[in-house]
């Protein structure tokens, strides 16, 4: 070969290069918006009761036609759950010896909220408008497994174009019911435990940790949801003719609430705090920075527990927080005692937290300091999760998202905020790794939900990586020593399900 033939050989992209750029060009070429546009026009909104019908729909008309086009076998189910909303279990097979990854994603939404938008064309319309793509779904879920699924596809053309099948096996499991709080999925999982078996959850929710950071995370914070009550007597009373003489509800209330968290928003309850934060925990969050995000709040640096750093106390601590408060009427408030308070609080909640006595904990806790008429009732709970940073699986998906960008992902060992990510880790047995394509400033849950584009090419790319890795032999399912290579795997596989 001459000079000329050898450098043109040198300059040609290898298999994984390729499959790398056609996923972004999927982006750029407007197929991922088209995609999205169609997805985001389905008014998925779990918290209407009437929306069963297009709940079932987003799965049988527009999930299951996609996936099947990719040699899926797709199947919805009802929901174990009563007024719980459907489920659909998706399934690759090429060999049974090939490892297996299970995917997730929630094609339901939060309520529209159409007159309050202020940007886009409203929640059912996909709108771009500089980098940002607007519409309800767009960072949370629709979005992000649109990125999954064409990255994907991308992957499954440059295989089958070589004549091989994927090199793994890949099952879907798509909910409608997250944004209601997951009902039915623990007993869905459980029912169904052998069609989800696999060797790791790979899926995508939540936001990245910047939004020009990859990032990776292991699993989630707890959430448990409990409301303070007292009812002293029938009827509010003059102010002026029995104050001193009446207790006041809202003055024990919050007193109460000062009981369990302080002024700087320091945990009060012993039993409610968490054990020491992991050493591999705390190495994992050194260095790393929250908010600075063009319409990130600013951090409030003496907040919190003393001694842990920003990063620690909202991945790798307990927080308490008051969601609402009422005594009286607020919007008319008049010259009188209120007979009742009220409060709704809330915690995010690491591994090793005993919340399943949440609510004893926090009932002897105020006896112990004299309030012993205040009612707890302890509400909503999601567990806790965190798969181990140490685990191959992380390392493996580090080094791959790493060998498609140039720059290696932020591990955060949870996502601070809440998942269902119980189901996956303890129902399942899986390790659990995250690939968030979203960012902190997206409005998810609020009017003007939006994607950015820059996020998405590079999550398209990313997840391709990810996928053709999969595909080329050597996982922790396959060898005890991962590595990421541009050689696809050395034998085609067979597609059969």
């Amino acid at each position: 070969m001459d000079r000329a033939g050898a450098a043109d050989a040198a300059a040609m992209p290898t298999p994984r290069q390729a499959v790398l750029a056609a996923a972004a060009a999927h982006l750029d070429s407007g197929s991922f918006a088209r995609d999205l546009a169609r997805r985001v026009a389905w008014p998925t909104e779990s918290q209407n009761p009437a929306a069963g019908p297009v709940l079932q729909a987003y799965l049988d008309d527009e999930l299951a036609p996609t996936l099947a086009a990719l040699g899926f076998a797709c199947r919805s189910h009802a929901n174990p759950v009563p007024g719980g909303g459907p489920l659909m279990i998706a399934r690759r097979i090429e060999d049974a010896a090939l490892p297996t990854v299970l995917m997730y994603g929630h094609g339901d939404v939060v309520r529209g909220q159409d007159k309050a938008w202020t940007r886009g064309q409203g929640p059912w319309q996909l709108a771009a408008e500089g980098p940002r793509l607007y519409g309800r779904g767009t960072a949370d879920n629709k979005g992000q497994h649109s990125i999954n699924i064409a990255a994907l596809a991308q992957v499954l053309a440059a295989r089958q174009a070589e004549g091989r099948g994927l090199g793994f096996n890949i099952t879907w499991l798509f909910e409608m019911s997250e944004e209601t709080g997951s009902p039915g999925l623990a007993a869905f999982c459980a029912e169904h435990r052998s069609e989800l078996a696999g060797d790791v959850l790979i899926a995508s929710d939540g936001p990245r940790y910047r939004s020009d950071r990859a990032t990776v995370f292991l699993g989630s914070r707890g959430m448990a949801n409990f409301t303070l009550s007292l009812n002293l007597r029938e009827g509010a009373h003059h102010s002026g003719n029995w104050g001193g003489l009446l207790r006041n509800p809202g003055v024990v209330l919050a007193h109460a609430i000062a009981c369990l968290v302080d002024s700087r928003g320091v945990i009060q309850v012993p039993a409610l705090r968490p054990p020491p934060v992991p050493a591999n925990v705390r190495a994992a969050l050194a260095g790393l920075q929250f908010g600075g995000d063009p319409g990130d709040p600013a951090v409030d640096t003496d907040w919190g527990e003393p001694g842990l750093t920003p990063a620690e106390r909202v991945i790798a601590w307990n927080t308490l927080e008051v969601l609402a408060m009422r005594t009286g009427n607020p919007d008319f408030p008049v010259n009188a005692i209120p007979p009742t308070a009220q409060a709704h609080l809330h915690m995010r909640f690491v591994p090793g937290t005993d919340i399943a006595h949440l609510a004893s904990h926090v009932q002897a806790h105020l006896a112990a300091h004299g309030i012993t008429d205040v009612q707890v009732q302890a509400g909503e709970v999601m567990a806790a999760t965190r798969l181990d940073p140490g685990s191959p699986w992380v390392r493996w998906c580090l080094a791959s998202i790493e060998h498609s960008t140039g720059s290696a992902p932020v591990l955060l060992p949870n996502l601070g905020g809440s998942l269902p990510n119980d189901v996956f880790a303890d129902i399942l047995g899986l390790p659990t790794v995250w690939v968030p394509h979203s960012y902190a400033g997206c409005c998810q849950h609020a009017p003007d939900e939006h994607l950015l584009a820059p996020v998405a090419r590079e999550a398209l790319q990313i997840m391709a990586g990810l996928f053709w890795d999969l595909g080329a032999g050597s996982t922790p399912a396959t060898a005890a020593t991962a590595t990421i290579s541009d050689t696809p795997a050395s034998s085609p596989a067979t597609h059969a399900d």
